[in-house]
């Protein structure tokens, strides 16, 4: 069954030649059936290979499929590498994204471009199965490059938009800053090991020592590719842009895919990151930074989406920061449960949007609870997942994260708890926000409001199910599990971070807990009882809700200090360089040859007389020359 691993992302592709080819000749119908049918075939394939690989002794194997690139010393195969990592991101990308494919089949349903948003996505789901199965870092950079274009695509599916466009071109861009890094990196890591193998690179990286310049800097490198992909501390602003596209693209990146990316290049990574503890130690405090800062732009956030959004960055940050402490475990156990938790919620958001007829904004919403009963009900089993409260998934993985950090070092921890309250509190005003309270809408657009299609729903409860259970595969010894994915993940993962003692842990689990529970209800008595809508005047925000609310600034200070000047040197150059000095140049040529040859035309008179003279004056110079040359 392993070696069939090839078919699980080429049947993907194969959709979306044939959605591509047939947008718009094929039915609506049949291009949803046959774009979620491939890449529910896919899971089942994986499924297939997970189950196969666990009853195999050897936790490794490296499907050659052909050479692609031979040039001297370097040789690079396609090939695939299916072990305990990858196995698992095949579950989840294949999972999820069939989930997601179900669900666009009624969410895009009245839109022109089906065919070709469905195209769009079966496209995706190849490229990041590439990137996971990659067994060498260049098949993982193609896939890398090609979830980045596919990311513009679908974020600016609805390009027509000038605002949406140009948030596609955000994500672009920010992802090519990242991305250079990690292809520098990729060079250096040939020069420094003659291989981009992992089934080589990593043995010989084993045997260096600890602190080595090369590696630190190969980590550092590998670490900037990574923050462009997920979104980290200063590459981060692209991904509440990416809000533009539809609901199902905003699941499907923010949740269990393209921003993981980065987690999943450094988890497999892990044996050069080890190595490089100052690169680790920046991976933390940027992580932290990048929690911290989503999580209070969240809290003032009106939009439904640019609420997750915004948990996304933080959720990410969390993810890197477990990375830097060394908990790899932890932050790809929460890689898992977010991908769940995530998914579910921006599904949500977008069965909300649609029976809202495409209004996003809380202010506008309220009382929803009984017109969408099983919308509302996943929700909020989707946030309470989020903020951390047993026994859902997203306490075990958070809870992992933050004892690791408890251990290298106690302000970080701090830090990180408070930001599980603010997690906890932006999460369930959103869900009173739009749940809660009286509906804040016109009575017309009230009539209106219906619960999704079962094709909407349905995703929504299995997604709900997983986020309730899928805490399961990674229960702590001190709770009297046994941590099945640390297990699984061995193989992989040799270095686990540093846990508290069991007496510890409890005491942080409970710190966590009755914080969350604070914070729950806080927003309750404010945004329930209280009955408070945020308010829509600028004026009567405060200070630090107007930094918030307009997220700190850093998308103006970015056009300020990046954009702005890069622009004015673009038009010095245009003006100087080029039209005077390059123009001039090419100009000046022309002009040139235009003079000389009013001159030498004066000699094309048609006097014969005169050309003879000239032949007889040629010719005695001739052998004036040869003579005196003798």
């Amino acid at each position: 069954m392993i070696n069939l691993v090839w078919l699980v992302p080429l049947i993907p592709l194969l959709g979306f030649i044939i959605n591509g080819l047939g947008r718009n000749t094929l039915s609506k119908n049949l291009i949803g059936f046959i774009g979620s049918s491939v890449i529910f075939i896919s899971f089942v394939i994986s499924i297939g290979i997970f189950l196969a690989l666990g009853n195999d002794a050897v936790k490794s194997h490296e499907i050659f499929l052909f050479d692609w690139i031979s040039a001297g010393s370097l040789k690079i195969p396609v090939s695939f590498l299916v072990d305990p990592l990858s196995s698992i991101m095949l579950l989840i990308i294949t999972g999820i994204g069939f989930l997601i494919h179900v669900y666009s089949i009624g969410y895009m349903h009245d839109d022109e471009g089906f065919g070709k948003f469905f195209s769009y996505l079966n496209l995706f789901i190849f490229f990041m199965l590439l990137l996971v199965l990659g067994s060498n870092y260049i098949v993982m950079f193609i896939g890398w490059e090609g979830v980045g274009l596919c990311s513009y695509l679908l974020i600016g599916f609805w390009f027509t938009n000038s605002s949406y466009a140009t948030a596609a071109k955000k994500a672009f861009v920010m992802n090519r800053i990242g991305d250079l890094g990690f292809l520098i990196a990729v060079f250096l890591i040939f020069t420094t090991f003659g291989s981009v193998e992992f089934s080589k690179v990593f043995p010989l990286a084993g045997n260096m020592i600890s602190g080595n310049s090369t590696i630190a800097l190969i980590a550092l490198l590998l670490f900037v590719g990574a923050c462009g992909k997920s979104a980290q501390i200063p590459l981060f602003t692209w991904l509440p842009d990416a809000m533009a596209g539809p609901t199902p693209v905003s699941a499907l990146i923010h949740a269990a895919t393209m921003v993981t990316a980065g987690i999943y290049m450094i988890a497999r990574s892990n044996v050069l990151f080890d190595l490089a503890p100052v690169v680790q130690h920046l991976i933390a405090i940027i992580g932290l930074a990048t929690a911290v800062m989503g999580a209070l732009i969240a809290l003032t956030q009106t939009d439904i989406k640019k609420v997750l959004a915004y948990s996304t960055v933080s959720q990410l940050g969390y993810m890197f920061l477990g990375l830097g402490v060394g908990a790899y475990n932890g932050s790809f156990f929460h890689v898992i449960t977010h991908a769940f938790f995530k998914a579910l919620l921006f599904l949500c958001a977008g069965s909300v949007i649609h029976a809202m007829h495409h209004e996003q904004d809380m202010r506008h919403m309220g009382g929803l609870r009984k017109k969408l009963p099983v919308t509302f009900l996943t929700m909020l089993i989707g946030t309470i997942a989020i903020s951390g409260l047993p026994p859902f998934s997203g306490f075990f993985s958070k809870d992992e994260i933050l004892s690791h950090v408890y251990e290298y070092n106690k302000v970080m921890w701090a830090i990180g708890v408070f930001t599980a309250f603010l997690t906890a509190f932006y999460m369930f005003r959103m869900l009173f926000l739009t749940f809660f309270g009286k509906y804040r809408g016109t009575h017309h657009a009230e009539e209106k409001i219906h619960e999704s299609p079962k094709s909407m729903t349905i995703p929504l409860i299995v997604l709900a199910v997983l986020s309730a259970i899928g805490g399961a595969i990674g229960i702590p010894e001190s709770l009297g599990g046994s941590h099945w994915l640390s297990h699984w993940l061995a193989p992989v993962i040799q270095h686990h971070g540093e846990a508290p003692d069991h007496a510890t842990e409890y005491i942080l689990m409970a710190v966590s807990v009755v914080g969350v529970l604070i914070s729950i209800a806080f927003a309750y008595s404010k945004y329930v009882k209280q009955n408070h809508v945020p308010v829509a005047d600028e004026g009567q925000r405060s200070a630090l809700a107007k930094l918030s609310y307009h997220k700190f600034y850093i998308d103006e200070i970015y056009d300020t200090v990046i954009r702005k000047p890069l622009d004015a040197l673009s038009v010095f150059f245009y003006k100087v360089f080029d039209k005077k000095i390059i123009d001039g140049i090419v100009n000046g040529l022309g002009w040139s040859t235009s003079e000389a040859s009013k001159g030498v035309r004066l000699l094309q008179s048609g006097n014969v007389g005169f050309y003879i003279f000239m032949m007889v004056v040629g010719i005695i110079s001739l052998l004036l020359y040869t003579y005196l040359s003798l």
